[in-house]
């Protein structure tokens, strides 16, 4: 009786070990699942009306100098993946979507791969100078409204107000001067209407930055001349801008012009110097706008 009694002493305590392993186990799973749930609620990474996503300069074309595109397909496909993991209000890709202006592998490539974004998503184009030219005509900006609709537009998602301009009507407006003019009437007009409507946040989206670190700057490929530049940045004072988004420099920069803040992004695509591919996590909220670019080996 006693040499039974001691082996059922044994397997309850084996019994008991295992029970306990197993708790344990399960509790360091579901420890982990809500310190991972935590950061994603503190980074405000969930569904909600006030959070996007900004994407720039897929370029397909860019790696392979426009003989194939393979890489830059691998690229999109993942930014993508990871919009429909996070579920933001909308994803926003400000300009090059392609590399050679009127491409039709390169558009419909693009095309394929946003067509998988989750439909509840929005997403909004934005015209780079390499989807209309580094200086527009006539025809390239009817080939981009043909493919992608409007070069310049306004949205609403909840509480963001998107004012979607095309920087190539400031860059190169000499073979366009009247759609140049048409555009910066027509942005004035939407300043008033976004007033009259009591916007609370709105934002300004386009490829090519007005400054990227000072906006007394000097002229150069990745800006905005000066004098249309501080034209621009008056209205947007005027109107208590305080956020503008762009790409177009292969890399992030970051300026300020008072209270107004010139967020330079880098690529989905390729990235020139020391920069690596990535998107930008928004979130918009009543104290204001936080962001963060993350490259692709680091995303929450």
């Amino acid at each position: 009786m006693r040499r039974r009694d001691h082996h059922r002493g044994r397997r309850g305590q084996r019994f008991t070990e295992v029970l306990l392993g197993v708790s344990s186990c399960f509790l360091r799973v579901l420890c982990d699942s809500v310190v991972k749930l935590g950061l994603v609620a503190l980074l405000g990474l969930s569904l909600a009306a006030q959070t996007f996503i900004q994407m720039t300069d897929p370029q397909f074309g860019m790696y392979e100098k426009n003989l194939g595109f393979a890489h830059e397909t691998d690229n999109f496909e993942f930014a993508i993946a990871t919009a429909n993991r996070l579920k933001p209000a909308f994803v926003v890709v400000t300009g090059d979507l392609v590399n050679q202006p009127g491409n039709a592998a390169q558009i419909a490539e693009y095309k394929r791969i946003a067509a998988k974004l989750d439909p509840q998503v929005r997403l909004f184009n934005v015209a780079g100078n390499h989807d209309v030219g580094n200086e527009p005509t006539k025809a390239s900006l009817a080939a981009w409204r043909e493919a992608f609709g409007p070069d310049y537009y306004s949205f609403r998602t909840g509480e963001i107000t998107g004012i979607v301009l095309d920087s190539s009507l400031e860059k190169a407006t000499q073979n366009v001067p009247e759609e140049a003019a048409k555009m910066e009437t027509w942005l004035r007009s939407e300043f008033e209407k976004t007033r009259r409507e009591g916007a609370k946040n709105v934002v300004v989206f386009q490829h090519i930055s007005f400054f990227l670190k000072d906006p007394d700057e000097p002229d150069q490929y990745f800006n905005i001349p000066r004098e249309t530049r501080q034209r621009y940045l008056k209205l947007l004072h005027e109107y208590g801008v305080k956020y503008v988004f762009a790409g177009h420099y292969h890399q992030n920069a970051d300026g300020r012009d008072g209270d107004l803040e010139m967020v330079t992004t880098g690529p989905v695509g390729m990235p020139l110097g020391k920069a690596k591919s990535g998107m930008r996590i928004v979130k918009v909220t009543a104290e204001g706008v936080s962001q963060q670019f993350y490259d692709f080996g680091a995303l929450p």
